[in-house]
């Protein structure tokens, strides 16, 4: 194939700086629309920071200790499909394009996913959806979901209700919206140790706390049928570059496939997508 990074990668790339922090982080990720950016030092990329990244580590605030070190990333002179080897091969949604040590583009699954589209692979997606998902049931508390996201490393869950049918889906970005920051003030208290005069401590710093402000990421107790969106589906016999041109089309990266009666079936990610991809240029040699 003899598309290039170059030539689909995102130029005008949003990202954080070290030193940094989550506030700064989270709006630059609402402004720009994104669910991740690359993390630059000095010029130099040093790590990834996601959506996901924020709410696993809601008490965090220092970007540094919030990112994802020493990121996969790619040269602009390379393949489209090496660029979709390296995505799934490391099961990331995004990679830093580098020239010369410098941040020159992003190139996401996202961009790729058009390429595929524009391809017109008309093999069934049926090999490629994955069967076993994590679901979550509509009436749910969103905080109990969160963490069932959380605990289970999913980005998005398919959403059923009482009647095991598909209404809707939940993803991190959805989270996102249904959070609020929460200020709290804590408090801890100082005390002698062996090193300091204890006339000192007795008479002077016995009655001195430290009080510092914890902010939090926390998720609104509302049901998750609250905060889902409704699905776009797919059967499984529809095809690769047609489901493609959906999440494209849509913004989104998974898509749950049913039955006639809606029922649940499994789920096809945008990932899946990019292995169709690579198996389709392998097999016909581009």
């Amino acid at each position: 194939m003899s598309i290039l990074v170059r030539d689909v990668m995102v130029r005008d790339v949003a990202y954080a700086q070290i030193p940094g922090n989550r506030d700064d982080v989270l709006k630059t990720l609402q402004d720009r629309k994104v669910s991740g950016l690359p993390v630059v030092k000095k010029g130099e990329v040093v790590g990834i920071i996601t959506r996901s990244d924020l709410l696993r580590n809601r008490e965090e605030d220092q970007t540094a200790l919030l990112m994802t070190r020493d990121p996969v990333v790619i040269s602009p002179d390379k393949s489209v499909v090496q660029a979709a080897r390296l995505l799934v091969q490391h099961k990331i949604r995004r990679l830093p394009v580098v020239e010369d040590k410098k941040l020159v583009g992003m190139v996401t699954v996202a961009d790729i996913i058009q390429v595929a589209e524009d391809m017109e692979i008309t093999e069934s997606i049926e090999p490629y959806l994955q069967k076993e998902t994590v679901v979550l049931w509509s009436e749910m508390p969103l905080p109990v979901a969160g963490s069932i996201m959380e605990f289970a490393a999913v980005e998005a869950c398919p959403v059923i209700d009482t009647d095991l049918k598909l209404v809707g889906i939940i993803s991190d970005r959805d989270l996102i919206k249904a959070s609020v920051i929460e200020e709290s003030v804590e408090k801890t208290d100082m005390s002698a140790d062996g090193g300091e005069d204890a006339w000192m401590w007795d008479r002077v710093m016995q009655t001195i706390n430290k009080y510092y402000t914890v902010s939090r990421i926390k998720l609104r107790d509302i049901p998750v049928s609250e905060a889902m969106v409704p699905p776009k589906t797919a059967f499984k016999t529809d095809k690769v570059s047609d489901c493609a041109a959906v999440m494209r089309k849509n913004r989104i990266d998974q898509m749950p496939v049913v039955r006639a009666s809606r029922k649940l079936m499994g789920m096809l990610k945008d990932t899946d997508i990019l292995l169709a991809l690579v198996d389709y240029c392998e097999r016909s040699g581009a």
